[in-house]
């Protein structure tokens, strides 16, 4: 394997050639911080596209916001939610969000993410129902901190490119990427307004969303860069780095391959 600080400099071109060809994902779509939050938790274990279907039904019967989901009945959310699988297990786990920023934020987003990263991030690693992925997707799309969000797809695309094991741990492949990542927020990439491409060349099939209030939110160059990385990587998942069948020769990585 690669020394450290080649694999490093390998993700940033990785990054750049998604970037040149793709431009901006416009990751999170959404409207509102509370939006991300509940799509984050929906969006365990199931499609985006069910989600989406979830987050119209909530928005109708106006329980997308702190007070909806405070007020509405167990029963009244999992209805609405339905679509996205689990619909009792999420229920209870978008109530428990409420009850917790209700005792430590007195139900204000803005307080709780005014925390420093760390310890905001162990406060949602220990509520039920919110694992890494979960935690950090609230932390980076919701609250701008600068979090590393790592998914199924980000090791599928390390290990095939042979920079990290797939069954690394999940902190260590987070530290390693951001890590990686970090050197960009210096260069003119964090912008698509500074790459002379305002638009991608080619959209990504299932990954690239209309620009909305969350995605174009005021953040640092770190987090902008990790906003991107991920967005990125989610769209040569979907599209060419699939689990079966991938499709190397048309991805634009396929440079990158390590030979047979």
């Amino acid at each position: 394997m690669k020394s450290d600080s080649k694999r490093e400099e390998l993700l940033r071109e990785h990054y750049r050639v998604l970037f040149a060809a793709w431009g901006r994902q416009h990751w999170w779509p959404a409207r509102t911080r509370f939006e991300v939050i509940v799509g984050a938790f929906l969006t365990q274990n199931t499609a985006w596209k069910n989600v989406e279907l979830a987050l119209r039904r909530l928005r109708a019967a106006r329980l997308l916001n702190v007070a909806g989901v405070r007020d509405a009945s167990a029963s009244q959310l999992e209805a609405a939610i339905r679509s996205a699988g689990y619909f009792r297990q999420k229920t209870r786990s978008l109530k428990n969000f409420v009850a917790f920023l209700d005792e430590h934020y007195r139900g204000s987003l803005s307080r709780m993410f005014a925390q420093p990263t760390e310890k905001l991030r162990a406060e949602l690693l220990s509520l039920k129902g919110s694992g890494p992925e979960t935690a950090d997707s609230i932390l980076l799309y919701a609250g701008q901190h600068p979090v590393f969000v790592v998914d199924a797809y980000t090791r599928r695309i390390l290990e095939r490119h042979a920079i990290l094991p797939a069954k690394s741990p999940y902190d260590e492949v987070r530290r390693w990427m951001e890590r990686a990542l970090r050197p960009l927020a210096d260069t003119t990439l964090t912008e698509a307004g500074k790459t002379g491409t305002s638009k991608p060349e080619t959209t990504v099939s299932g990954a690239r969303h209309p620009p909305s209030r969350m995605s174009l939110a005021r953040r640092s160059p770190t987090a902008q860069i990790y906003n991107e990385m991920h967005g990125l990587i989610v769209g040569v998942g979907k599209s060419y780095c699939l689990k079966s069948n991938p499709r190397c020769d048309e991805c634009p990585l396929q440079r990158f391959l390590p030979p047979l």
